[in-house]
Parts: structure tokens; C-alpha cells; sequence
């Protein structure tokens, strides 16, 4: 089963719907945690959603219960908390990307995807990871063409896999792929 901590987005039932396509889903409200359900869950998703990281700490609690433990998955709102439990720094970017397409360039050597591929996916956000970031086990696996942005995250020693994009948006190309490459590491 899969649990989507849902951080009140509009885009969580998006992701419900995409994520549905692989296993069973149950989706709560980030303060609303169904603790059994969470427990036998076997991939714990960070959804989207408004704000900072900082304004989620029932959910960088959840994170750190259960890094190493189940498969985890953050997307945008969802990526930022994972770097934000592993002490990266979140800060406002110069753009703002809400309903923008661009590319992202797999930059580095990833269990998952080929060094040099390139997608197109969309995005919806004002933050950004604060480089340099050096968490043990993580690597940058994906980078805004344009920009040099991190957009993906894994840990594949933990399994703890991010995008800063979304998906599950018609803007991303091949976004079911993306999810299942995740989910079957």
C-alpha cells in the first residue's frame, strides 16, 4: 500500500490518481495521520502543497520515523521537506515557476535514469534548494536545464527519492514512467 501524506494541494488528488495505477492508496490531511495505515504502508509519498517545509513538522517527524525503513517519495512541496530533514537549507528563488514546462538533465550517475536524458516537466514553485547540499547517501540526480536548479533527488541506500516538478502534471512527459522506475527500485 501506498500513504500520501497530503499537504493540503490541489494537485494531491492528482497524484492520488497516478499513484493508483500502481498499488492501493490511502491519502490523509498532513494532520489527520492514520497511524495503522501509515504502519503498514510500504511507500510513504510527501505530497505538494503550500508554504514552507518548516510549516509541516508532523511530517518531517513521520520522515525521520521512517527514513531507512519504507520507500519514500517527495514531490515539490514533498521534495523540499525531505532536504529540509536532511538539513538542507529551502530559500525563495528569483523565478517563480507555477504552471511552467521546462527540461531537466539527469546530471549524474542514477540507478534509475540514464546520465544526459532529458524531460520535459512542470512545474509549480517559489522555493529552492540552497546549494551546496552533502547529505550522507543523497545525490542530485536531476538539474533544471536553464537554471542548474536541483529537480530530483535519491538515496537509493534508503530509498528516498524526490522531484522538485510534479509528475503527475500534464506539463511532465512520461510522468507514470518516472513514477514507475521509483517504485520498482
Amino acid at each position: 500500500m501506498i500513504y500520501i501524506i497530503d499537504h493540503k494541494d490541489s494537485f494531491t488528488h492528482n497524484v492520488v490518481h497516478q499513484f493508483e495505477n500502481f498499488d492501493n492508496v490511502c491519502c490523509d490531511n498532513f494532520n489527520e495521520i492514520n497511524e495503522s495505515k501509515l504502519d503498514k504502508a510500504n511507500v510513504i509519498i510527501f505530497s505538494p502543497g503550500p508554504g514552507s517545509p518548516k510549516d509541516y513538522p508532523y511530517s518531517s517527524k513521520i520522515y525521520k520515523k521512517f527514513k531507512g525503513k519504507k520507500k519514500i517519495i517527495g514531490i515539490c512541496l514533498g521534495f523540499q521537506q525531505i532536504l529540509y530533514c536532511e538539513k538542507g537549507k529551502i530559500v525563495q528563488q528569483n523565478k517563480i515557476y507555477h504552471g511552467y514546462q521546462s527540461k531537466v538533465k539527469v546530471v549524474s550517475t542514477s540507478k534509475l535514469f540514464k546520465k544526459n536524458q532529458k524531460f520535459t516537466v512542470g512545474r509549480y514553485h517559489s522555493l529552492k534548494l540552497q546549494e551546496p547540499f552533502a547529505a550522507k547517501n543523497f545525490e542530485i540526480t536531476m538539474r533544471c536545464d536553464i537554471s542548474n536548479i536541483a529537480m530530483a533527488i535519491e538515496n537509493n541506500k534508503e530509498k528516498i527519492y524526490g522531484f522538485q516538478f510534479h509528475p503527475e502534471s500534464f506539463l511532465t512527459e512520461n510522468g507514470n514512467l518516472l513514477i514507475k522506475k521509483i517504485l520498482s527500485a
